[in-house]
């Protein structure tokens, strides 16, 4: 689709071509022999740029690590020319590129200038800046098409979130011709900060003093540098200006991640786990420091102004540094935007804390006789177990090995067969001494499988495999007639109703509960259970007299006793319908909102209000009619905004009211585009807010109400559940610390009963600190039912307690059992018929849909015929 162009200015939004002289006597470009202050820079700039003055052209720029690539690109730009940036020497893409798109002007890496015409040959776009390779084309004829406000967006963006200061010093590791490292060009010259260019290696001990003679603080790096900073000893090194360093041009192992976090926590400096592709300018994504240890498997936030959305499994990115699109050819060079997001081709999701994860690439899966291999997911499994390795792959698998360090290669053969489960004969193992990359730094993938192609097939060892058992439990339980290899209990549907079970039936299945299983693919989950399998095949069952269990399972079994026997009379202990709350917020961020986009978002949370709100009215509705119970205001849940200041019958689903209305809030600012904006952006600040505010302006007796205030209305005990959404949210030690505070502050005010207050804040805190439990295996059955119970429990067990009103033995189990009745047939029977009805409905208007789509594609032509002659 092509979106109308905006027009903008051209060089004069670049603070790094136009505001050099801001920065008058601060050095600019740092060399091993001079130094460029900016107001040289300017001088030099603004001379080629005269000499370059003229109609807009394309100008093709050789790069190199030199001040004179600088003065160029600078200068073209500064003229308003369309810059085509490219690598030069042997095995630069320059030669290809200009042959392919025949530039105007050619200015050289070594300051030479040739003008091939006074007038362009080419129709320029106005808003057309800049030209890059894409970081896998390597001078490929395929173009990122930038514009000037991509440029500017992103350079702020990034300059934003890294704090880049103008004593900052930045070494230039990586090429020019890479987005990465040009982001680091524009982002340090337009803060007034120095760059050190060199071509020397981080393996180098003369880089290393020319670092230190230099005063950089900073420096970008790849996974492949961080392989070659550990070769070289980086981490005993003396660097006391270094204040950070930043990684991306690729996915790096968490554990590489949580090391060199960990080594820079105690050096002194900060890791940057950052995320980009070229087509979106450079960066998307960045991890704040702090969060690189608890996190280190996230790449974080979308950079400020930008979004993130997982749709299919894909990562989505939208924002003001998007490209315009691809140029394939020079008539592409006349397009405006062809495209308003980015579709990444990488595979994420987002945790529990709102953090972007990369789990993989769609074009890094592969077929093999049938099985679907992800040579990611290959390549980290290995690399964990010790081997220095490289996956490709294209009709096999291709595992490549340094010769010189790790295990014999048979080994390594035998460990991939294993993690992959293909057949011997389709995986080759190769040897090299020194793995093959890109001038990015990155995996030369193609040259591996080129390597392959010329190397003698070589045997393995047979592996074992399991058959699949995953899928059918979430086909099962969720009421899924397929379940693709990718979905996750959350993609799926699953919500707090049914995760219990789902957990439960799992962790027998696995042997034990991964965290974060919820937002795992199928197939994730399924590589853990064939890991944890017997030779028999059979999964291994949890041994011993104890369990791990999530806390929430257990608590809210705990709650739903407490409450049905406080009722009943057989003793009081009141709070935790209060817990269950909080409870509640909590499940809806790893539920409800661990989806990703607006639309998706409401929806799910719309279901998950019905699914509370269906099972409630299906009680109270037939209690009203034929007995007489309740109120009018009961049937819409609404005794909170209509109900009168006094207790009775109608207060008694004042829990089931506050938890829809929680849903409802939650859906409406998720349908509110800032504020699904706000809660992308400030995952933990914002519902933080959100309960604050509701304590001070609805809880605290300090403005009138427009509905009853009791202690049992839904807008006065609302800040309970924002309170759990915001626990949910915790990430770090400090926040964690934070929220116990809150928590104190604002369950220990709520009814000044230290009793009750006290029981709910114990639920809370146990929330909080310990998610997951030990408990006795014995046990775990009864809390599983009774947790996927509770919700029926509590609807229903006012009509046992009507009855046996008085006895409070036979009317707690009464409630109990009319309660898991209720439950059982509703989840066995109500629920599975109308999954059934709705799959019907589904496949009726799809064939519906099919039959239309059969019409109207003979029809149209006979539209489209009128419509001409019309016109």
């Amino acid at each position: 689709m092509t979106v109308p162009v905006l027009r903008r200015p051209l060089a004069s939004g670049l603070p790094w071509v136009s505001g050099l002289r801001a920065h008058a006597e601060r050095p600019a470009l740092v060399t091993a022999r001079s130094t460029t202050t900016y107001a040289d820079l300017a001088d030099r700039v603004e001379s080629l740029a005269s000499r370059l003055a003229g109609p807009r052209r394309l100008v093709l720029v050789e790069g190199g690590a030199t001040p004179d690539t600088v003065v160029a690109y600078l200068a073209a730009l500064g003229a308003g020319h369309v810059v085509l940036l490219a690598a030069s020497g042997a095995g630069g893409a320059a030669p290809r590129l200009q042959a392919d798109y025949d530039p105007d002007i050619v200015l050289g890496a070594e300051g030479s200038v040739e003008v091939l015409r006074e007038q362009s040959a080419h129709d320029l776009h106005p808003d057309l800046a800049l030209l890059l390779s894409t970081s896998g084309s390597t001078g490929s004829a395929k173009l990122v098409r930038l514009s000037w406000a991509n440029l500017a967006a992103n350079a702020e963006q990034i300059a934003g979130y890294l704090d880049i200061r103008e004593d900052d010093c930045a070494a230039m590791t990586l090429p020019l011709t890479y987005c990465y490292g040009l982001s680091v060009l524009n982002t340090h010259l337009a803060a007034g900060a120095s760059v050190l260019l060199t071509d020397l290696s981080v393996v180098d001990e003369c880089f290393w003093d020319l670092f230190r003679e230099a005063g950089a603080t900073t420096f970008p790096a790849v996974p492949h540098t961080f392989e070659l900073l550990e070769r070289s000893g980086f981490a005993q090194r003396d660097l006391p200006r270094l204040r950070y360093v930043t990684q991306a041009g690729g996915r790096m192992s968490a554990e590489r991640v949580s090391r060199w976090a960990a080594t820079g926590r105690e050096r002194g400096w900060d890791l940057y786990v950052m995320y980009g592709q070229c087509e979106a300018t450079a960066r998307m994504a960045w991890l704040p420091p702090h969060l690189a240890l608890e996190h280190p498997g996230a790449v974080g936030l979308p950079v400020p102004g930008a979004s993130i959305d997982i749709e299919e499994g894909e990562i989505v990115y939208r924002g003001p540094n998007v490209m315009l699109g691809y140029a394939e050819r020079p008539a592409d060079l006349a397009l405006g935007r062809t495209t308003t997001e980015l579709r990444t081709g990488d595979l994420g999701r987002i945790t529990d804390g709102g953090l972007l994860q990369v789990v993989g690439r769609r074009a890094r899966f592969v077929k093999v006789l049938g099985h679907r291999v992800d040579l990611d997911a290959l390549e980290e499994r290995l690399r964990g177990e010790g081997h220095d390795v490289r996956c490709a792959g294209r009709d096999g698998l291709v595992v490549v090995v340094v010769g010189d360090c790790g295990p014999p290669v048979d080994v390594v053969r035998r460990a991939a067969l294993r993690a992959c489960g293909v057949p011997r004969d389709a995986l080759r193992a190769l040897v090299v001494d020194e793995h093959l990359v890109l001038g990015s730094g990155k995996p030369d993938y193609p040259a591996m499988l080129r390597l392959a192609d010329d190397a003698p097939a070589e045997n393995a060892d047979a592996s074992t495999g399991g058959e699949a058992g995953v899928a059918r439990l979430y086909a099962t339980l969720l009421h899924r007639r397929h379940v693709a290899d990718d979905a996750s209990f959350v993609s799926l549907g699953g919500d707090s109703l049914s995760y219990v079970e789902v957990s439960i039936r799992l962790e027998e299945l696995l042997g034990r509960l991964p965290a974060g299983w919820h937002v795992m693919p199928v197939a994730e989950l399924e590589t853990l259970r064939r890991d944890g399998a017997s030779p028999t095949g059979a999964p291994a069952a949890p041994a011993g007299r104890w369990r791990s269990m999530e806390s929430g399972i257990w608590l809210r079994s705990l709650a739903i006793i407490l409450i049905v026997g406080t009722h009943a009379g057989l003793f009081s202990l009141q709070g935790t319908a209060n817990a269950l709350l909080v409870i509640a917020g909590y499940q809806l961020v790893r539920f409800q909102l661990g989806v990703s986009g607006r639309a998706a978002r409401v929806a799910r949370i719309t279901r998950a209000a019905a699914r509370i709100a269906v099972p409630a009215l299906a009680v109270i509705v037939p209690a009203h009619v034929l007995g007489g119970y309740y109120e009018t205001r009961n049937l819409f849940l609404a005794n909170w905004v209509f109900g009168e200041e006094r207790l009775g019958q109608p207060w008694r689903f004042w829990f089931i009211e506050a938890l829809v209305l929680g849903l409802v809030l939650t859906a409406c600012l998720n349908a509110w585009r800032r504020g699904h904006r706000l809660e992308q952006r400030y995952p933990f600040a914002f519902p933080l807010t959100l309960t604050l505010l509701a304590f001070v302006l609805l809880r605290l007796p300090l403005l009138p109400l427009p509905v009853p205030r009791m202690h049992g209305s839904a807008l006065v005990v609302l800040h309970l559940f924002l309170l759990g959404w915001t626990l949910a949210r915790v990430s770090t030690p400090r926040q964690r610390r934070w929220m116990t505070v809150v928590a104190v502050v604002l369950i220990g005010t709520f009814s000044f009963n230290p009793a009750r207050d006290g029981l709910t804040l114990a639920f809370v805190l146990v929330l909080l600190w310990l998610p997951v439990t030990r408990v006795p295996a014995v046990l775990v059955p009864a809390a599983k039912v009774l947790a996927s119970a509770s919700l029926f429990i509590y609807v229903i067990h006012w009509q046992a307690l009507e009855v046996l009103w008085g006895r409070p033995v036979p009317a707690f189990v009464a409630s109990m059992a009319l309660g898991l009745a209720y439950w059982w047939v509703w989840t066995r029977v109500v629920e599975p018929v109308t999954a059934a009805r709705l799959a019907r409905r589904r496949d009726a208007r799809g064939r519906h849909g099919d039959q239309m789509s059969r019409k109207t594609s003979m029809v149209a032509p006979r539209a489209l015929r009128r419509s001409a002659r019309s016109s």
